[in-house]
């Protein structure tokens, strides 16, 4: 066999996997896929067999556990056919005579047991290029005993080898104390884990334990298993991604927001727009992405909290109607359940939109849902600071939304991104002259001088209004603000009494 034989690679047929493992599996090799029931190493080897007949090779799937009618079954729930695969059950019905089951499970003085005959009188007669062996867990039964289980996992291994053979051994961890032997004998692992959280859909993640000769992306990456099979979503790694842009500063579409920043936006840097529910994060940041539509760049909205529905009607009755940019194809709005969506599928369309469609402006409406769909504060700050140096990288203006907790006295929040954050802008509201207005400040900006003061800013339908620097506020940082000066509020100046 030639070294290039040796050293090329097998795709395994599940998207996003081939992309973790540097190109997919080492050819003529045997693999150990593991997981509790339920976690997905059937779709996954399901997969592996097809993608092996899309491209001309051959495959057997060898089962203990399940019959062939089960499986075609499961295939038919993917839409997929099993037409052209070999299907072997090891275990047919004479294993429940008595006498049969005595020949199986009794320990013989040859060196290989009748399952391991089996399996190699198989294979000697398809002649494969692709097996899956379905389950180890029935196997490690009938072997009766751990030496047993391992001379037959051996005998197993060399007997592959010299077959051009690639296989998949399935292991659903049903034994005691794990069984770590087959990850030596194993040439590389993968594991499966499914969680259940108190509420929402059910979480997978795959890991690559161990793979030999190999340079795989190490960690836990999320993925998805529905109709259709099995998509991986790589764990994303910022300082894999390196781009170049024109870092130039572009307008938020209100001159009084771009005087308070030094200039306006910045490309490839973050905003974290914060304050209190109903003060006007949401409305400025569609300004700044409508204006970024009418620059021609394409625009991504995350919306997380409120339907879409509800944030086309606002945004119109405000003079920023999104619907002819949605039909156009450059807004992208994706409505995100939180409970259904696991962070690194997020991330995933996040990149996609930016890699595939273009996007140069993206808005993450708000961080406060995303939160929850987050296993942990410290996994939602490590994934965000990923997130958002990938972003900043490809030179994305990225809007972030935080809500705080409170109207008056003290404002909180559940999470502290501000050291994350290129830029803050801080809404809130405050009293005067017996009216509640609202009030907005930037507090801190990476790339431009920014401004200092306070100004008022009001929601009309014409857009946003920013009203001049404000002088004498009192309780700003306390939570309760209150304006004691001279300076008109917007729009009073044309409510002034006139000298008669």
């Amino acid at each position: 066999m030639s070294e290039a034989r040796v050293e090329s690679r097998v795709s395994t047929g599940v998207p996003g996997l081939d992309d973790i493992l540097g190109g997919g599996l080492t050819r003529d090799r045997i693999y150990l896929v593991e997981g509790t029931p339920g976690s997905g190493k059937t779709t996954l080897a399901l997969q592996f067999l097809l993608k092996g007949r899309e491209l001309g090779e051959s495959g057997l799937y060898i089962t203990l556990s399940e019959t062939e009618p089960e499986l075609k079954a499961a295939a038919a729930s993917h839409g997929w056919s099993l037409d052209g695969i070999d299907l072997f059950e090891l275990v047919s019905e004479e294993g429940l005579d008595p006498d049969s089951e005595q020949s199986v499970l009794h320990p013989s003085d040859v060196e290989l047991g009748e399952t391991t005959r089996g399996v190699m009188k198989q294979v000697e007669e398809t002649k494969p290029l692709r097996v899956v062996f379905d389950s180890l867990s029935e196997m490690r039964l009938l072997a009766q005993n751990p030496l047993r289980h391992r001379r037959q996992i051996l005998a197993l291994k060399h007997f592959f080898a010299t077959r051009r053979c690639t296989v998949l051994l399935l292991d659903d961890q049903t034994a005691e104390d794990g069984d770590l032997q087959l990850h030596s004998i194993a040439h590389g692992v993968i594991s499966l884990r499914r969680m259940t959280h108190e509420y929402g859909a059910q979480r997978r993640q795959l890991e690559v334990v161990k793979m030999r000769g190999i340079k795989f992306r190490g960690g836990f990456h999320d993925f998805s298993l529905d109709t259709g099979g099995i998509r991986v979503f790589e764990r994303l790694v910022a300082a894999d991604h390196p781009a170049t842009f024109n870092q130039e500063m572009v307008s938020t579409g209100a001159p009084g927001i771009d005087a308070l920043l030094g200039g306006g936006l910045t490309r490839g840097t973050n905003t974290l727009i914060s304050g209190p529910s109903g003060v006007g994060k949401t409305t400025t940041s569609v300004r700044c992405a409508l204006t970024a539509l009418e620059r021609g760049e394409m625009v991504a909205y995350y919306l997380f909290d409120e339907g879409l529905t509800t944030l086309l009607t606002r945004s119109k009755a405000l003079g920023m109607d999104l619907q002819p940019h949605i039909d156009s194809g450059r807004l992208l709005v994706r409505a995100i359940d939180p409970a259904e969506l696991s962070p690194g599928e997020f991330a995933f369309h996040v990149r996609d939109a930016v890699e595939r469609l273009g996007v140069q402006t993206a808005v993450i409406d708000s961080l406060n849902a995303y939160l929850q769909a987050m296993p942990g504060q410290k996994f939602l700050l490590l994934q965000m600071h990923e997130l958002l140096t990938y972003l900043n990288q490809q030179g994305v203006v990225t809007l972030l939304i935080l809500g705080q907790h409170g109207f008056i006295g003290e404002v909180r929040s559940d999470i502290d991104l501000s050291y994350l954050s290129d830029g803050i802008l801080l809404f809130r509201f405050f009293e005067a002259a017996g009216s509640v207005l609202t009030a907005i400040s930037a507090v801190k900006s990476r790339t431009a001088a920014h401004e200092k003061t306070i100004r008022e800013i009001r929601l009309t339908e014409h857009g946003i209004e920013v009203g001049q620097a404000l002088t004498d506020f009192q309780g700003v940082m306390s939570g309760l603000p209150s304006y004691q000066g001279t300076i008109d509020m917007l729009g009073e100046e044309n409510n002034r009494p006139t000298n008669a």
